[in-house]
């Protein structure tokens, strides 16, 4: 691929996944919103159930990273047999995982939550949530992969489309649901969980007879037909593994904020929200690296490799060093959309500032991540997330937040700390894979 056009594919495939990313970011702004109507025990009983949920997400997330690396090298060396194969494993492994999870959610589900910390008072509606979103979480799982495989063929704009289609759907059908229209009074929480499904059932409906449209149409027929799927789980259990190690770590690195007192988590928590908006091009840039690179790779094509990833990180960094430019001298204004406290407005304020400076190291260390996942290494990001979170942001904290009595700034200058390590180490680990390849 020459040069000129591996930076028009990185676009092309770019900008579609960050729409994609920042609408749902949006969805689940407004999904908070409609639920903070029903009082702080609705969001609280929410709120508990998506920490689980998340959890379920994490491992979909984690067999579309085998999936990619897979589908998209065998689309690159023009092998029609292995990509069937592998488009079949992907479905077959993502129903098989959702079903369990599902009736997991269904048998173990009020356990699960007692143990999340839901009282007597929020454990009714987290059940009642839990239980339908949950126990039918296997459309979330087909979504994930679905959307995955139609990715690694080169087409972003496809599940944009569904995904803005589905996530409309899904706002309109929980207003209605969850208040009601007319005489009719609504269901409350119940109605937000039958919203998400319905909507997670039609995007199901939609991605699926979008790939049967392709060359990666599935033949129903041949579905159980799957060949060995180890080099599939091979992939996969390392990138599951990475996600729960971060959500375990946040867990823990959450629970240290909150002992440095109530307003520097709640500023923690404020300045997460306005940077998680700042994150998603790197996010439509990693996904680009991950395909293009993945079927670079399949064509034995070294050259393309490297172009991808310096041109992605190249262009990662210069939009988010432009983001922190605007978070930076933003900072003030963006506190007060949130709070009207002096104290937590200040605090936020050094958070976002600190986090101007992160900015390029997130960059390069979500897109190094995605050109290793192309290049078919998960582990990669797995130990760069052991020690990224356990060994400098929890770490970080106790000794630079607390120890050193930094506050909020010693949480803020851990997470810079280990964003610019794991962006040295990926890209380290990037360089290494490419000579080994090469030779």
């Amino acid at each position: 691929m020459k040069e000129s056009s591996s930076r028009k594919e990185i676009i092309r495939l770019a900008f579609p996944a960050t729409v994609e990313n920042i609408f749902q970011t949006l969805v689940g702004f407004v999904d908070t919103l409609l639920i903070a109507q029903l009082g702080l025990v609705a969001v609280t009983a929410v709120g508990l159930a998506n920490t689980i949920l998340n959890v379920y997400l994490a491992v979909y997330i984690a067999l579309g990273v085998g999936a990619t690396a897979l589908i998209a090298r065998s689309i690159g060396a023009g092998d029609k047999e292995a990509v069937a194969y592998q488009v079949r494993q992907a479905l077959v492994l993502s129903v098989g995982v959702g079903l369990l999870l599902g009736l997991l959610s269904l048998i173990f589900g009020r356990q699960m939550l007692v143990l999340m910390g839901a009282d007597a008072e929020s454990l009714a509606g987290a059940q009642a949530f839990f239980y339908w979103v949950g126990g039918l979480t296997i459309f979330q799982a087909l979504m994930t992969i679905l959307g995955t495989i139609l990715r690694a063929s080169g087409d972003t704009v496809s599940p944009m489309k569904m995904s803005l289609l589905t996530n409309g759907f899904n706002v309109v059908l929980d207003y209605f649901l969850i208040f009601g229209i007319g005489s009719w009074s609504g269901l409350g929480i119940v109605g937000t969980a039958l919203g998400t499904v319905l909507a997670r059932l039609l995007g199901t409906v939609l991605l699926y007879r979008k790939v049967q449209q392709t060359d990666l149409a599935v033949d129903l027929k041949q579905l159980f037909h799957l060949g060995s799927p180890k080099e599939m789980v091979d992939l996969t259990l390392p990138a599951a593994a990475e996600r729960l190690v971060m959500r375990l770590g946040q867990v823990v690195y959450f629970s240290l904020i909150v002992g440095l007192g109530t307003t520097v988590y709640a500023s923690h928590m404020i300045a997460g929200n306005i940077e998680s908006f700042t994150y998603m091009p790197a996010y439509g840039l990693a996904t680009a690296a991950a395909v293009l690179i993945g079927q670079a790779l399949g064509k034995g094509d070294i050259l393309t490799v490297r172009r991808v990833a310096f041109h992605s990180s190249a262009y990662g960094v210069a939009i988010m060093s432009l983001l922190g430019t605007i978070l930076f001298f933003g900072a003030p204004s963006f506190a007060l959309l949130f709070t009207k406290d002096l104290e937590a407005v200040k605090q936020v304020v050094t958070a976002l500032r600190i986090d101007a400076f992160n900015q390029p190291g997130l960059a390069v260390s979500l897109i190094m991540a995605g050109a290793l996942q192309g290049l078919g290494d998960s582990k990669s990001s797995l130990y760069s997330t052991v020690i990224g979170m356990w060994g400098l942001r929890v770490v970080g904290v106790v000794v630079l937040g607390q120890m050193f009595g930094l506050g909020i700034a010693g949480v803020w200058l851990s997470i810079l700390i280990d964003l610019l390590l794991r962006a040295i180490f990926l890209t380290w680990r990037f360089h290494v894979k490419i000579r080994k390849l090469a030779e």
